[in-house]
């Protein structure tokens, strides 16, 4: 693949909101999974979640536009405006036919909609907004975007479980290459944290049940993992060709270089058994890049928390990175704040940036008991310092959904 350059990083998470604030808990590895007090979740099997705090301070969303939208197009709004903010992109210069919108999520706006399917069930169609009908669909925060700024170019949103925004990011790079668009910004965003999509994300078994102690229970890659623990946020990117960054001599924080995706034709929730699929989108990746597994710094992992994910996944690694495999570090940073589903890609995509910008290897928390079956290095506990200028990511949905990104360092 032609290098497609990344000049803007817009992040709301429960680590914080703003690059700098993000990056910093990220190093020091401060978990910020709590109990859920948004609602009464006591009779969940799952109660903790990663919150993001004080999204208000950072919007300038106004009061009426806030009663049409679900939450998950508000961070969205709001990280879309850091991101051009950190590209220092003017959208009112720009041929807004030229411009486009790729994003991805899993789950849509449900704290709107369960608001307004209680209205209507007990109060009866005139309780229920008109604006129901159009906050809560995926599409919702790409239509708001194009909104606010007047962006009218080629444009999708995907809907791909956990791979969902990561998949929209590596095709929002090939839109550009094909010519298509000459800016596209690109993310996710997932508001999981609501009582109906709690129940949704629980009845697919993958959350962790260690209520008692949040800080510590989302532990991918460790023998006494028992799930993933949900978190909210949007991570969004400015993607532009290079002649166009030469032109307007924009900072370049990283280049995709490399995709690859494949499905397992498995089982329509769990990942297969083998790792073989995932283990072809990872060569694929490679061989779009150019690259050997040599040639890799770090791989941000999807690191579900799961025995089946966890397990698959080192598999994968394995048999893709031949005998290099423990030679270069694996971790799963979302360990810190949470799993956001499918705005994942975008927070790790991120994660990685901020991790070639500082040179340090972020890590997987919360790793205690070695795992035989995961025999990698996790980079347990402690951010490790690493020079990184070609790095892997990896996000799996559910059914078997594997997606791979390769980015390196402008």
């Amino acid at each position: 693949m032609e290098p497609i350059a990344i000049t803007g990083l817009g992040v709301i998470s429960p680590s914080g909101i703003d690059k700098r604030t993000f990056w910093s808990n990220i190093k020091a590895g401060r978990s910020t999974i709590e109990k859920i007090e948004r609602f009464d979740a006591s009779l969940y099997p799952s109660r903790i979640a990663g919150h993001v705090k004080e999204l208000e301070a950072y919007s300038s969303v106004s009061s009426r536009l806030l009663k049409k939208i679900d939450l998950f197009s508000h961070m969205a709004l709001v990280a879309s405006g850091l991101c051009l903010e950190d590209a220092k992109i003017s959208l009112s210069e720009e041929d807004l036919k030229r411009v486009g919108i790729f994003m991805g999520n899993a789950l849509g706006g449900w704290l709107y909609a369960e608001t307004e399917l209680r209205d209507m069930y007990t109060e009866g169609r005139e309780g229920v907004s008109p604006f129901m009908a159009s906050a809560w669909f995926p599409a919702a925060p790409q239509g708001q975007i194009s909104i606010h700024y007047g962006i009218k170019g080629f444009s999708k949103t995907i809907v791909a479980d956990r791979a969902s925004s990561l998949m929209a990011i590596a095709y929002a790079a090939r839109t550009i290459l094909r010519g298509k668009c000459d800016i596209i910004l690109a993310g996710g965003m997932e508001a999981p944290v609501t009582p109906y999509a709690l129940l949704c994300c629980v009845t697919s078994g993958m959350l962790t049940k260690n209520n008692d102690n949040p800080h510590s229970a989302y532990r991918p890659f460790d023998k006494n993992r028992d799930g993933l623990a949900i978190a909210e946020g949007a991570g969004v990117l400015t993607l532009e060709p290079h002649s166009r960054v030469a032109k307007r001599n924009a900072h370049v924080y990283a280049n995709i270089i490399g995709y690859g995706t494949t499905t397992d034709a498995s089982n329509r929730i769990n990942p297969s058994k083998d790792g073989h699929q995932l283990a072809r989108a990872i060569r694929m990746a490679l061989d779009d890049a150019g690259l050997a597994p040599k040639d890799i710094d770090y791989i941000c992992a999807d690191g579900a928390g799961t025995t089946i994910g966890d397990i698959t996944e080192t598999k994968a690694i394995k048999e893709a990175f031949d005998g290099y495999a423990k030679k270069v570090p694996v971790s799963a940073p979302k360990s810190i704040f949470g799993n956001m589903i499918g705005a994942s890609g975008a927070l790790d995509v991120i994660t990685t940036i901020l991790a070639m910008e500082h040179s340090m290897v972020p890590a997987t928390i919360n790793y205690q008991t070695p795992d035989p079956q995961c025999d990698l290095d996790y980079c347990p506990n402690k951010a490790q310092s690493k020079t990184i200028k070609n790095a892997l990511i990896i996000n799996r949905g559910r059914g078997g959904i594997n997606c791979v990104l390769v980015l390196q360092k402008s």
